[in-house]
């Protein structure tokens, strides 16, 4: 006769397959919290450059303008 699985561990198996797939979901949310964290630092480093650019025309505006 062949073994038969008892009701706890197909419990426990159910509960560590929900636990296997909460924990690679945590990763992947991780991963992506990264990668958005590095292009909102590439964007505010491009808006400071644009902010500085924008500085120096309108100074170069003005003193056309006199």
């Amino acid at each position: 006769m062949m073994a038969r699985k008892d009701r706890l561990t197909r419990v426990a198996v159910g509960i560590g397959t929900a636990v296997g797939k909460a924990d690679r979901k945590a990763h992947q949310v991780a991963a992506a919290g990264l990668v958005a964290k590095k292009e909102l630092e590439s964007i505010a480093k491009q808006v400071e450059g644009l902010k500085k650019q924008l500085l120096r025309t309108t100074k170069r505006l003005k003193a056309a303008l006199r």
